[in-house]
């Protein structure tokens, strides 16, 4: 048998939906029923309809003999109420009723889609900071809250839905907002070291330690979802007799934490530049240096041949001494003997000594000027030790080098010195009809026009003639 049928108690059927357009809990009553006017005003009859919309649940509250029961059904929902819908409504009435009608049960429509913004004012209180722990500065705060139902079986158990008004609900959660808030703004220059002067600059850190104080507290105690909590200003009261000189301590510290930041700026600044400079002092120490070692290198490779010379002439002239001496070379003794043959033999030997060492030394300068003239770096006469550079003595000045461009494959190359030409000679890339130029000519001439490179197509290389013997 269906729960909503017709019974003995008659009647007209119901409609039983929530028509409301700004409410947060809303009590169905058959029309014409006023608030605890009589029974009749919980009386459900068979057959009625039951209409919940979307983002609203319906609660059936209704007696039975072990205490209250009670039924949720969440929109959308549009249908006759049978015993399918309210399984445990159907044991309930079944039971306490025996399926007579009406029964009783009150009905409540809950918005759960509806967000419900609340002003919010705290008047000036007390706020310390921790630098004048006994010097109260009155402070305010403004702001709004949003909250919702979410969980309505909380809700529930949390507030008493019967003769719910929604006005003294939400000024019962102001008043929690203000003393939660209150005791955040209280403590927070200690809790967090925001200066109490500066704490109207810091709005959005305040915000955040509020909130997170603020909404478990409100979501526990009224069932509701806190989704935002905004504080629109914080107002100190700069006529409190502590609030200048908190003011000026405050701008003092500052100023001194500015001026301290600034001195090691300024510190690292300067210890920066002083290690830069140190380093570029050591960057030119090794340059100059290394310029200094590259010149004497240079210079001890300019005039070592003259040191080699002045170092055999020495010998040489010790030699010639020793060979003056030979024909005081006597026997007997005081000199009145005649020829000694040992000293006549010992400065045979001398004279021949020297005469090696000569021509050994007419040599190596030949070879030395030849190189020099060749443009060539010249090997130091062997034998011969690095002389240090003479004091005083002008740096005579290099061999001149002459220097030849050559057209080969119809580009430009070189410069080349007369060794490089007679390579170039040897291996065909230069003839008596290539085109060279050198500093001084007005243009490129064939190379056998040149007088000074006639010599190097005289004959193949390795077959010249040399002059007769002397």
């Amino acid at each position: 048998m269906g729960l909503f049928g017709r019974g003995s108690g008659g009647g007209l059927m119901n409609v039983i939906r929530c028509d409301e357009q700004d409410y947060l809990v809303w009590k169905w009553r058959p029309k014409q029923q006023e608030a605890n006017s009589t029974s009749r005003e919980n009386s459900i009859r068979w057959g009625s309809s039951l209409r919940v919309k979307d983002g609203e649940v319906a609660v059936f509250v209704y007696p039975q003999k072990d205490g209250t029961m009670q039924d949720f059904i969440v929109g959308p929902f549009d249908q006759i109420l049978k015993t399918a819908n309210l399984p445990v409504l159907t044991n309930v009435i079944g039971l306490a009723y025996g399926g007579d009608s009406p029964f009783q049960a009150e009905v409540y429509f809950i918005n759960l889609q509806q967000n419900n913004q609340v002003r919010f004012a705290v008047p000036y209180f007390d706020a310390f900071d921790p630098r004048f722990p006994d010097h109260g500065i009155p402070v305010a705060v403004r702001g709004t809250m949003t909250f919702n139902i979410t969980d309505y079986e909380q809700f529930i158990k949390l507030n008493r839905l019967v003769n719910f008004d929604k006005d003294q609900f939400i000024k019962q959660i102001q008043d929690a907002v203000r003393r939660n808030i209150k005791s955040v703004v209280m403590n927070l220059p200690q809790a967090t070291g925001i200066p109490l002067v500066q704490i109207e600059s810091k709005i959005m850190e305040v915000n955040e330690q509020v909130s997170t104080n603020v909404k478990p507290r409100i979501e526990g105690d009224f069932g509701v979802n806190l989704k935002a909590l905004d504080i629109a200003a914080i107002e100190v009261n700069k006529e409190s007799p502590y609030y200048e000189e908190l003011r000026q301590l405050t701008a003092g510290i500052t100023a001194r934490t500015v001026q301290a930041q600034a001195d090691i700026n300024i510190k690292n600044l300067q210890d920066t530049q002083e290690l830069n400079r140190q380093n570029m002092e050591e960057t030119m120490r090794i340059q100059r240096e290394e310029a200094q070692r590259a010149q004497r290198l240079q210079t001890e490779t300019q005039f070592i041949g003259a040191h080699a010379l002045d170092q055999q002439t020495t010998v040489l002239k010790a030699g010639a001494e020793s060979l003056g001496q030979m024909g005081q070379m006597g026997g007997g003794e005081g000199g009145g003997g005649g020829m000694n043959a040992a000293g006549m033999m010992t400065g045979m030997m001398m004279g021949g000594a020297m005469g090696q060492q000569m021509a050994g030394m007419m040599n190596n300068m030949g070879q030395y000027w030849q190189q020099a003239q060749q443009g060539q770096v010249p090997t130091p006469p062997t034998g011969g030790a690095t002389p240090p550079p003479i004091q005083g003595a002008p740096t005579p000045p290099p061999m001149p080098t002459t220097q030849y461009y050559v057209a080969i494959g119809g580009q430009q190359a070189g410069p080349f010195n007369m060794p490089q030409l007679q390579t170039l000679v040897q291996n065909g890339n230069l003839t008596a009809q290539t085109l060279v130029w050198k500093q001084g000519m007005a243009g490129w001439e064939q190379a056998s026009t040149v007088a000074e490179l006639t010599t190097l197509f005289a004959a193949p290389a390795g077959e010249a003639t040399p002059p007769p013997m002397p």
